[in-house]
């Protein structure tokens, strides 16, 4: 299995000395030897080790910073959550379409936030505004949590903070196998564990840096076992050469390994490539040989949240995508239930 994440250099903001987290994370990272900088804010990491733009773009990507969490507002996060839950920014996955590459900018390095308390306490006032109905929590938007949670464990409170709740439910998903630590986590059922899955095609062409099907699929097990809710987004559903063949074979694959109480509760969410045209120039300046298709004529144009557009397929293809991969879960993995395809 891919070695979990261990970042070449840590910034430490100094209020995030406050948190017990916070001292927990400097003395676990000066034991591991790991080059540790302070920084007033996470605005002010500049000058990353690099001799250019690519060498810049990786070691951010290889960097954490150790903060405070300032803003309490949540996001909303339809159609998967009421809200979005903030508890780490930035991902340590070389994705080549994901939204993130747009939304980080010139900031594409990891944050993680310790003041995990003020965290729940925000999310207890949206429960209560909406009780006695549940409210969905969604802790990925922004990263691939369990990618760093191994060495911050922020997700395992959140999982057991849930798990005490009375009107609340947690969701996140991932690309990486790294769970071991999450399987005692006393979750109560009200977590849903999710899987990011694709073809091969995808995963060995667009999804460096992460863990590879066969270990998400183990882990998936792992998940199962330890009674989580399991779910799996298959994303981006992109069209490539043998595309029909390589989902057929992922379902397959997916109706092979999971135990059979998981897949009376699996939920499947869809979600089909898209991409803006900031997205596009970011993608192209990061990975310059990317086989990633981008050819705006070809799509369909989509107004998108905040005023920015996207290109989603033809109608015609977003139909044969549905009718395909929706006939593949009716035979491989009939009770599922599919949440959403968009």
């Amino acid at each position: 299995m891919g070695k979990p994440f261990l970042p070449q250099l840590v910034y430490i903001e100094p209020r995030a000395l406050d948190y017990p987290l916070g001292r927990q994370l400097k003395e676990k990272f000066q034991q591991m030897g790991v080059e540790l900088r302070e920084t007033t804010s996470h605005n002010q990491v500049r000058n990353l080790p690099g001799e250019n733009h690519f060498q810049k773009y990786r070691m951010a990507k290889s960097t954490l910073v150790v903060g405070v969490r300032q803003t309490l507002k949540f996001d909303t996060s339809k159609p998967s959550a009421e809200y979005a839950i903030p508890l780490a920014t930035g991902c340590m996955g070389h994705c080549h379409y994901c939204y993130l590459q747009t939304t980080m900018g010139s900031k594409p390095y990891i944050r993680t936030y310790v003041n995990t308390e003020e965290i729940f306490a925000a999310a207890a006032a949206y429960m209560s505004e909406r009780a006695p109905e549940f409210t969905r929590f969604e802790a990925s938007c922004t990263s691939d949590i369990v990618g760093v949670d191994h060495l911050t464990h922020a997700l395992k409170q959140a999982i057991e903070y849930f798990g005490r709740s009375e009107f609340g439910q947690l969701r996140f998903v991932t690309k990486f196998a790294h769970v071991d630590h999450l399987l005692d986590a006393e979750h109560k059922g009200r977590t849903r564990f999710r899987f990011s899955i694709n073809d091969d095609y995808i995963i060995k062409y667009f999804e460096p840096g992460t863990s590879r099907l066969a270990e998400r699929l183990e882990a998936a097990v792992k998940v199962a076992e330890a009674d989580y809710p399991l779910g799996f987004i298959v994303a981006p559903i992109y069209l490539h050469e043998g595309w029909k063949e390589g989902y057929r074979e992922l379902f397959e694959r997916l109706e092979a390994t999971l135990p059979a109480h998981a897949k009376r509760n699996v939920t499947i969410e869809m979600i089909q490539h898209r991409f803006t045209l900031p997205a596009k120039r970011v993608i192209e300046k990061n990975y310059p040989m990317t086989k990633l298709e981008l050819d705006e004529t070809k799509r369909k144009w989509k107004w998108g949240r905040y005023g920015i557009g996207k290109y989603i397929y033809q109608d015609e293809e977003q139909e044969e995508m549905k009718t395909t991969l929706g006939g593949y879960i009716k035979r491989y993995l009939p009770e599922a239930h599919i949440e959403y395809f968009t």
